[in-house]
């Protein structure tokens, strides 16, 4: 029967090509719109490490003075060198890593400039416990974060950029004058948001080259990302005694349990500071899964979500017309109906005929609205947003193109299918 109802809707469309035109353009123009507001929320929204995102977790403590102090405020996002430094030499976590941004000068070699590039200054746990796949070597290890080795790990487009691509492990780096040796190189990678530091740029690139915290400390390169001192730091804000919070400090915990004892060690360890007298304030601990902090971070910017929701009122307003329009439709045809049912239609065949005609025409707006969506992701990535790039369609939101066209559509239509199945044939036979 479906056969013979969509042989109906084609020839409805072809007596009727101004209407059925005008219902697949306001389709297509509110599934444009929204899909194209909601790939992007799609994208920023997304879980950047779905796998193990529920046990990474965000520490934060409250290590400022009493100064502006007030309760139950929320502390700052990063941690002072000294606790970080503390809670990874304690290793309470099954991994933890601490890190920090950071602008480094790379010398691919001696016939070409060096270019300035985004560093990231962490701890050798940082590869297993995010994931990072590596396509060549491997990461360093505790011993050579001791050691202060002079190693590195390279992003793939740097090392296509330096080297040329293929495996360069055991080649030497120039990074701001001095001699690295790159033991592993990372294959394509980009967790969607860059979570491990939401005080920089969410949605940048990932960062060129990864070099052992405190490597980076002895070289005294540049760091990069925000600081927050109180009292006197001293001529060097990054020392290990200054009181300045500029470190982000992530563990891994298996368990609910094991995040529970966490906590508890980190009110025990904010116990100890405060009698030894680094800490003034009362406890004040943070630890916040992915998903949780990416929630209270707000990653996704604003204007993208009122974006999505105008999108969505633009594709409500356009259901409203395609409901006017086949009801418009519907009425034109009351004679055909009227004879249908005499013929021995019922009204169960005559509701299913009008749905098939508006799942029809939902595919058509589908694909017109497919066309408009793909037009305007193409927009959005000539912005200079930093998640521009990140706008592209893929296929969750190429099915979710076409779900939504064809429910929509379905929608639209169940009001005008209902009048067209409560058409009287006698009344239609006695007005021709």
């Amino acid at each position: 029967m479906f056969g013979y109802y969509l042989q109906l809707a084609l020839r409805s469309f072809r007596n009727s090509k101004v209407l059925t035109g005008l219902m697949v353009l306001a389709i297509a123009l509110g599934i444009g719109a929204s899909m194209t507001t909601l790939t992007v929320f799609h994208v920023l929204s997304g879980d950047p490490i779905p796998d193990k995102s529920d046990r990474l977790f965000a520490v934060q403590l409250d290590a400022a003075s009493m100064d502006g102090y007030v309760a139950g405020e929320e502390p700052d996002t990063n941690i002072t060198r000294f606790d970080a430094e503390t809670l990874l030499r304690e290793a309470r976590g099954t991994r933890q890593a601490m890190m920090s941004g950071g602008f480094v000068a790379i010398a691919p070699d001696g016939t070409r400039e060096p270019f300035f590039t985004d560093a990231r200054y962490t701890s050798a746990d940082f590869f297993p416990m995010f994931d990072a796949p590596l396509a060549y070597g491997r990461g360093w290890t505790a011993e050579d974060d001791a050691s202060r080795a002079r190693v590195a790990v390279i992003s793939a487009d740097t090392n296509q950029k330096v080297f040329g691509g293929g495996d360069s492990t055991g080649k030497t780096l120039r990074i701001n004058g001095a001699d690295f040796r790159v033991i592993g190189v990372l294959d394509a990678w980009l967790p969607t948001p860059r979570f491990w530091d939401l005080t920089l740029q969410s949605f940048n690139e990932l960062e060129s080259v990864f070099i052992p915290f405190s490597t980076a400390i002895e070289q005294k390169l540049s760091r990069m990302g925000s600081m927050s001192c109180w009292g006197d730091s001293g001529t060097d804000p990054n020392a290990l005694n200054a009181p300045c919070t500029w470190l982000q400090y992530w563990v891994e915990l298996p368990s609910p349990t094991d995040a529970q004892a966490y906590r508890d060690y980190l009110n025990s360890y904010s116990d100890q500071q405060r009698a030894a007298g680094r800490f003034e304030r009362p406890n004040n601990i943070r630890l916040r899964d992915v998903p949780t902090l990416l929630d209270h971070k707000q990653v996704v910017p604003s204007d993208v979500r009122l974006q999505l929701w105008l999108a969505i009122g633009f594709l409500l307003v356009c259901l409203v017309n395609t409901v006017g329009l086949l009801l418009a439709k519907s009425l034109r045809r009351a004679a055909e109906i009227g004879v249908r049912r005499a013929l021995g239609a019922s009204r169960r065949a005559i509701f299913a005929q009008f749905l098939v005609e508006a799942g029809a025409i939902g595919v058509a707006g589908g694909i017109a609205g497919l066309g408009l969506a793909l037009l305007g992701l193409w927009a959005v990535r000539q912005n200079p947003s930093s998640y521009a790039a990140l706008a592209k369609l893929d296929v969750t939101m190429l099915v979710t193109t076409f779900a939504l066209s064809i429910v929509a559509s379905l929608l639209a239509g169940l009001l005008p299918a209902w009048r067209a199945m409560q058409v009287t044939p006698a009344i239609q036979l006695k007005s021709q």
